[in-house]
């Protein structure tokens, strides 16, 4: 089921090529809690869908770099974004907030991927970063020696766009909806974060 969430990075940024918004957010087979009530993922999708008033508040991270932006938030699974360099699917990353997320990778590939992207100068000119989950990560016998933070922290420390980790989304069991080109406005502050729509 994971191949669900991720392969659809390739939609996302078709759309948001052709200027298209589209939601990134739970599907049907998470929509309800064990009891069978609806859970936090579908009724922030919802909430999306009838066109309300969205602001998320994420728990404060140390890597967190402070900072104000409103811009318009693209973005996806890394390895899929990745995977769409040098092709007409690609991602205009330029100007906007960009959202990862991704699901059993190994650390060393993460360290390899979020290079790529920084030689590509894909993350040069963002005008923020919001990382969300990072599921099922693995090492290899001999630890590569970084967590996956540590690792994304090292590639983007030298710019100086608003940088969030740990959002809510991706591959867990909470998955806030997301709305893919469309401004959102990133605040991070040393005491919480806020995305707001």
């Amino acid at each position: 089921m994971a191949g669900w969430f991720s392969d659809i990075t390739i939609l996302h940024s078709y759309l948001n090529n052709n200027e298209t918004a589209s939601i990134h957010g739970a599907m049907p087979p998470f929509f309800f809690d064990e009891k069978g009530k609806p859970n936090e993922s579908l009724v922030s999708l919802m909430d999306l869908l009838k066109g309300g008033n969205i602001s998320y508040q994420i728990k404060p991270n140390e890597r967190n770099r402070t900072g104000n932006v409103t811009a318009e938030l693209i973005g996806g699974n890394l390895s899929i974004i990745a995977s769409l360099l040098g092709t007409k699917y690609e991602l205009k990353t330029e100007g906007k907030i960009l959202f990862l997320e991704d699901i059993d990778e190994y650390l060393y590939h993460i360290d390899r991927i979020m290079r790529q992207l920084k030689l590509a100068g894909e993350l040069e000119k963002l005008a923020g970063l919001v990382v969300g989950d990072f599921t099922g990560i693995k090492d290899n016998e001999t630890p590569f020696g970084q967590t996956y933070e540590e690792i994304i922290w090292e590639v983007v420390k030298d710019y100086n766009y608003p940088v969030c980790f740990g959002f809510p989304a991706g591959h867990d069991k909470k998955n806030l909806a997301l709305t893919f080109g469309k401004k959102w406005n990133l605040n991070v502050s040393q005491e919480t974060s806020t995305l707001n729509l």
